[in-house]
Order: C-alpha cells, then sequence, then structure tokens
C-alpha cells in the first residue's frame, strides 16, 4: 500500500471529524502543526527553511530562564527570529519560579517573542538531575507555581506547556499536569507520548494522548507529540487519540519538506510527489545557504554537516563522497560535491521511518531525595547556577 493509499484510508476514517485553524491563543494557523523545539536544529535558518515548506507555530531553540534574566551573551544570540516571522515561538527552561516570572516579563516588556512555550519534556540527565525537563511535573506544587509565574510574568502572551507521559512507568504525571497547566492559564498543553526513562527509544504511547485530551477542558488545545515521521502518522494520531494538533520533531530532520505534506494532508489535498534527489540536494543547499547567512560562512557550513546524513538517508551516495560531503567546507565545495549526485535518482522507500537519535531507555537521574514528596514546592538545590545560555 502507498502513502497516498494510506491516507485516503485516513481522510476516509477522520471524514465529519475535521480539525479547525490551530490556535493558540490569540493567533492562529490553518495547519495544525507545530515544530518541536530541537537543542542545535530550530536555529532561524532551519525555521526558515520549514516555512518556506508549509504552515504552522515553529519554535525556536531552548532558552533557560535563568540566561535570560542574567543577560547571558549566548542565551541573546539565540534568541533570534527572521523580519516575517509571525508568531515568535520561544521556549523556555527552568526551575525556579521567580526567574521564570522575570524571564517571562521580560520577553513581554521587551517584545522578544509573541508566544512562549515551557519545556518539561526534556529527558537528558543534566536537564532531570537538577530536576528540570519531565522530572518537574513530579513536583505538583512546585509545577503549579512555574506555570503560574509564567502566565503572570507574560502578561498576556499566551503561555503553553509541553510534556511527557511521566519519569517512568512507576511515575505517571501527564493527566495531574495537564489540570494543573489549564487551571494556571496555559492556553494549550502539548505531550510527547513517552515517559523520561524511554528518552526516545521504542514506540510512543498515543493512547496516553487520547486520555489527555479527555481529561483537560475541551477549550484547551491538546497537541500530541512522538513517532510523527509522514502525513499518514500525523493523520493516524488525529484519528486514534482526537487531538487538535501534532508536535513533529524528529521526523523532520533531513525532511523538512514534510511540512508541505502536512499541509496537504490536513487541507484533503494529494500529497506532493516525494522528493527525487535533485529536488533533496537542492533543500540541502538552501539550508546551508540560511545557515551561512545567519551563523556566518564558517561557522554555518560546519552546522549543516550534521544534517547531511539525514538528507541522504537511503539514497545510493557512495562512502566516498559521503565522507567528503560530512567535512564540507565552503558552499562552493558542497556545491561540488552535489553535482556528481544523479539527481533524478528516486526517493528510496527505506528513507521512511525514525530519524535523528533513538538509543535506549534507561533510568532517570534525579535529584536525591526527589520522589519523595510529590507536593514539596522547594526548588532545588543549585539548579540554576550553571546555565549554557539555552
Amino acid at each position: 500500500m502507498t502513502v497516498q493509499d494510506v491516507l485516503r484510508d485516513e481522510r476516509t476514517q477522520t471524514r465529519g471529524r475535521v480539525l479547525p485553524p490551530l490556535r493558540i491563543g490569540p493567533y492562529e494557523v490553518a495547519t495544525p502543526v507545530v515544530l518541536a523545539p530541537m537543542a542545535g536544529i530550530t536555529n532561524p535558518g532551519f525555521r526558515r527553511l520549514c516555512r518556506e515548506q508549509g504552515a504552522g507555530f515553529y519554535v525556536c531553540e531552548m532558552i533557560t530562564s535563568r540566561g535570560l534574566v542574567e543577560r547571558n551573551p549566548l542565551t541573546f544570540r539565540m534568541i533570534a527570529f527572521d523580519g516575517d516571522e509571525h508568531p515568535r515561538s520561544m521556549q523556555l527552561y527552568g526551575v525556579d519560579p521567580d526567574a521564570m516570572f522575570t524571564a517571562a516579563r521580560m520577553i513581554a516588556e521587551q517584545d522578544l517573542a509573541d508566544h512562549v512555550d515551557m519545556n518539561f519534556g526534556c529527558p537528558v540527565p543534566k536537564v532531570t538531575r537538577k530536576g528540570g525537563g519531565a522530572a518537574l511535573p513530579f513536583k505538583r506544587k512546585l509545577f503549579e507555581r512555574i506555570v503560574r509565574a509564567a502566565v503572570d510574568g507574560a502578561d498576556g502572551r499566551p503561555v503553553t506547556v509541553k510534556m511527557r507521559i511521566g519519569i517512568d512507568d512507576d511515575h505517571h504525571t501527564y493527566l495531574e499536569a495537564g489540570r494543573i497547566a489549564a487551571d494556571q492559564g496555559a492556553v494549550a498543553v502539548a505531550l510527547h507520548a513517552r515517559t523520561a526513562a524511554q528518552r526516545y527509544s521504542g514506540t510512543a504511547d498515543w493512547s496516553a494522548i487520547a486520555r489527555l485530551r479527555e481529561h483537560v477542558p475541551s477549550n484547551i488545545p491538546v497537541l500530541g507529540n512522538g513517532d510523527i515521521f509522514c502525513a499518514a502518522d500525523a493523520l493516524d494520531m488525529v484519528a486514534r487519540t482526537g487531538c487538535d494538533g501534532v508536535v513533529v520533531g524528529r521526523g523532520c530532520l533531513g525532511r523538512p519538506w514534510l511540512f508541505g505534506d502536512l499541509e496537504a494532508a490536513f487541507a484533503g489535498r494529494p500529497l506532493p510527489d516525494a522528493p527525487s534527489l535533485g529536488r533533496v540536494t537542492t533543500t540541502l543547499r538552501r539550508h546551508a545557504e540560511l545557515l551561512c547567512e545567519h551563523m556566518g560562512p564558517d561557522k554555518g557550513i560546519r552546522d549543516v554537516r550534521k544534517h547531511i546524513a539525514w538528507y541522504l538517508k537511503g539514497f545510493p551516495v557512495g562512502p566516498d563522497v559521503r565522507r567528503r560531503l560530512g567535512m564540507v567546507s565552503s558552499l562552493d565545495e558542497l556545491d561540488e560535491l552535489l553535482s556528481t549526485l544523479d539527481p533524478d535518482e528516486p526517493f528510496p522507500a527505506e528513507a521512511d521511518g525514525p530519524r535523528g537519535r533513538q538509543g535506549s531507555p534507561g533510568r532517570v537521574v534525579l535529584p536525591e531525595h526527589w520522589l519523595d514528596d510529590a507536593d514539596d514546592p522547594s526548588v532545588p538545590f543549585a539548579a540554576e547556577v550553571e546555565h549554557s545560555g539555552g
């Protein structure tokens, strides 16, 4: 069965439940799709590339509230939006309600962004060991204070929450966290349907998204995240969970045209043809150009190297060309190497499916005694002393 056949089946399943435009506070987009913030990925160059493909909400890389409050130079370099980027969506991370309030108030008063998304989904040890990311909703009183601080600080700008199912299978937090977030003024909640212990391994449990949709007030959009690698996946998620939109992360790595596919799918139009190698390399070249404009030619061309394997996944590109592309040092050299590839090579079936990091499940690193008292509202000791800007 082809992707078009799957989509036709899914449109039949969802017929009669046409999704309205996705509304985040006062902002509305016809295609109910959000680009997930990804560290080192969702910079202005990549966001512009995705916006050129299709409509949606496009969120910048994660910014730490402490880095913003202390005016860390790296933080402010990361807060960059194109002049025509609207709304400007920024994701904030933090574990201290006071720092979160101050950061959100800075965003409002200095007009740094139009929409604040809050990160309660990150599973990496350097975040969870300080009580942040996916660890934090377990501390429901602290979680409540932080969401309220962001909403109050943002002074009318919409605040949304992104989270995971919980810490592990013994500590699910998403239903209570969804209710708390809505009660404290969040205008939408997004669920990555994995636990922190799963990281990016295994399969996302979409049934949790359905339960969250039933649990949260109907006027609060619920967005589903996890294992969306093609347009059919998005339609399937909506059909099976009743969610109001989807959040796309790893699925668009090396495939920014996925947003064009999603726009067509949600509008009920036929999907564009899968890209030939020529279109893929043209998109890769555009990505490199945008990164060089944003970062400068040296840093930009180095940054695009990590994307090349994603773009060329499954294509018959020889090992020598792949190796040379992985060390490319200029746009001219990139042009030369890409010109050696066959532009008519069709898109390979093996290029579909999971992309980016997957890894394996593991124990979640938490602050000492973190699980002793879910109602303890205390900020973890020294949790925000160190920060990397983002």
